[in-house]
């Protein structure tokens, strides 16, 4: 990346291992490996797509990220601050700068409040407002994503799944924070009102100067929002660079098999079909090696015992990969 680009995340070597237990004591027997030594950074302004299968680690990521869910290891900076370091007080004036939107827009709703109570609620915990102060900045809120005033004294119910969305949405924007991530915030709309939603976010990027960390398992929808796209695979990231160099040119065999299985609209396109064999491993017992090479139809004795790490082969474009030394 330009190297006057400004860096607000930096996540350096994070894990999270979540323990397996067994026998009458339930002690640890082993460790599901759902974050593995995961490094990248955001830069301010930008969207940084992150994309994979089904427990890849995504959702997990996301959530150690704003230490929703304790780090295993590893460090979070925050415009220079490491969050992983940091006391419950501290941690609490830091989250006015952070906030999440999750995927089901009607579990991440408090269904017995009301939407004004549900978008006011992080001025209550982390504000001096007056009500009166409240209520003006809720209504404003709903008119940032489309809502209008007649859906103060509503519940999360009343309302369709884009229209939740957009309540979550404004719930996020109550602080003003500088960081959202996104978790898979449109996989579970229709795809007209995923559409809707999207443009929302790159309006409100544009207006309030957000930067976003983007998780989701479809790339079309990465490639419309992203300025950057990396890729993950049994908690590691395998791919991460430009999203033109990430869709046209990908590196990674794992990449390839993704893309190939878009849909495209162009008949006349030739693209062959890279079809997996076999499940990925489970991350309580990873494979030796690369964790890729278990079902990589190009994996040679190297893969089988030596781990490659992210290396840069130009112009940002990082891959982790055996094959492109």
């Amino acid at each position: 990346m330009p190297e006057e680009r400004e860096t607000l995340v930096e996540v350096c070597r994070l894990k999270k291992y979540f323990p397996v237990r067994g026998g009458v004591l339930k002690r640890p027997t082993g460790y599901v490996k759902a974050v593995d030594d995961v490094s990248f950074s955001v830069y301010k302004g930008e969207t940084l797509g992150i994309v994979g299968e089904s427990g890849s680690g995504k959702s997990t990521m996301a959530r150690t990220l704003l230490r929703l869910i304790e780090p295993t290891e590893g460090n979070i900076l925050f415009d220079g601050e490491d969050l992983v370091g940091m006391t419950k007080s501290e941690l609490r004036a830091a989250r006015k700068n952070m906030q999440m939107v999750f995927q089901d827009p009607f579990s991440s709703l408090n269904p017995r409040f009301k939407v004004s109570k549900i978008i006011e609620e992080p001025l209550v915990a982390q504000g001096n407002f007056s009500k009166a102060e409240r209520r003006e900045k809720v209504v404003s809120l709903l008119k940032k994503v489309g809502l209008g005033a007649d859906a103060l004294d509503k519940f999360p119910h009343e309302f369709s799944g884009g229209q939740r969305q957009r309540i979550g949405i404004a719930r996020a924007l109550a602080m003003n924070p500088k960081f959202i991530i996104g978790d898979e915030p449109v996989s579970a709309l229709d795809v007209s009102v995923q559409a809707q939603v999207l443009n929302l976010m790159k309006d409100l990027q544009d207006e309030f100067g957000l930067t976003y960390l983007f998780i989701a398992h479809d790339l079309s929808v990465v490639k419309h929002i992203s300025d950057r796209v990396g890729v993950m695979y049994l908690g590691r990231l395998v791919e991460i660079g430009p999203k033109k160099a990430i869709y046209e040119e990908p590196l990674h065999p794992y990449t390839r098999a993704l893309l190939s299985a878009v849909p495209s609209t162009n008949v006349d396109a030739k693209r062959e079909r890279i079809v997996l064999k076999g499940e990925p491993p489970n991350p309580a017992n990873p494979p030796t090696g690369c964790p890729f090479h278990t079902r990589c139809p190009l994996a040679h004795e190297r893969c089988m015992v030596e781990r490659p790490e992210l290396v840069d082969q130009g112009n940002g474009h990082y891959v982790a990969c055996h094959l492109y030394e």
